[in-house]
């Protein structure tokens, strides 16, 4: 039986500057989807797949970041003292529970798999899941919750991955794939953005991952990869043949809200998604076609 997931990392040191200058003063991690932070979306994927302790590899500027998972004290008293008692629990929904959250910071933009390497005191000798919040999957149940009832069965490293057009795939990590199982899919190879014409396939490693603690010694070598950053990817193609290794085909629309193009597509599609919205989203659209 594998060691549960108990832990999640959410690497949050990013700039952000393809949304400046929103970006400017307020974590790209805090930009709404509809009416709620695309951080916040992360947090509950993984609360909804059992993760217990969330640790931020945070930078500077993040602070609302820490404050949004807090108390906000003043609006609490407003909105209890005046009746709003729906959105007073809206509010207290946010928060985890004491003792609950870590936060650390990267100090030096170098890499995912930098960020990831910052939160090893946190994770120790377990394993843990790491959430990329400009991911943002759609779908009845969470992608990391469909990861970890197949981890439970199969164990070891595991990434989600997805179809993506071969010309794409430069812009992602991509799998080297070995046997089928239903979602499950053998990775025998891992390379971080290779050009179209050396990709090993079309199966892309998108922002959700189990990792095993091992990966953080590996981590650990600072050995730069692509772009001149630690590349997790390339921690993770060193761990093939040590223990089980699978990617996992995930149910669910994925956008990639780190684009303004996949921002305001993730909008309208949980708009849209929304008893309370979706019949006034739907007619507003059909004004612009």
């Amino acid at each position: 039986m594998p060691v549960p997931v108990r832990k999640a990392i959410f690497p949050v040191g990013g700039l952000g500057t393809r949304f400046l200058p929103a970006t400017k003063s307020m974590p790209k991690e805090m930009l709404p989807v509809v009416d709620k932070p695309l951080i916040q979306y992360a947090v509950d994927e993984a609360r909804e797949a059992g993760i217990e302790e969330f640790i931020f590899v945070t930078g500077r500027g993040k602070a609302a970041i820490e404050d949004h998972f807090d108390h906000a004290y003043e609006l609490q008293d407003m909105l209890s003292s005046r009746g709003k008692i729906d959105a007073l629990n809206l509010v207290k929904a946010t928060i985890p529970e004491p003792g609950a959250l870590a936060y650390v910071r990267q100090q030096e933009p170098l890499g995912l798999g930098h960020a990831v390497w910052c939160g090893r005191n946190f994770v120790g000798s377990e394993p843990v899941a790491v959430l990329l919040a400009d991911d943002l999957i759609l779908n009845g149940v969470g992608c990391l919750k469909q990861m970890i009832d197949a981890y439970e069965t199969v164990g070891g490293n595991m990434v989600a991955i997805m179809e993506v057009e071969p010309e794409q795939t430069a812009n992602y990590g991509v799998i080297t794939p070995g046997d089928i199982d239903g979602r499950l899919v053998e990775v025998r190879g891992l390379v971080e953005k290779p050009k179209p014409e050396d990709a090993p396939s079309n199966f892309a490693v998108i922002g959700r991952y189990i990792l095993q603690p091992n990966v953080f010694a590996d981590l650990g070598r600072m050995e730069q990869g692509a772009g001149g950053e630690i590349q997790l990817t390339d921690a993770l193609a060193r761990q093939l043949g040590l223990q089980p290794f699978n990617g996992f085909r995930f149910e669910g629309r994925r956008f990639d809200c780190g684009s303004k193009v996949g921002f305001l597509e993730a909008n309208i599609a949980f708009a849209l998604d929304r008893d309370d919205l979706k019949d006034d989203v739907a007619a507003f659209l059909k004004t612009y076609t």
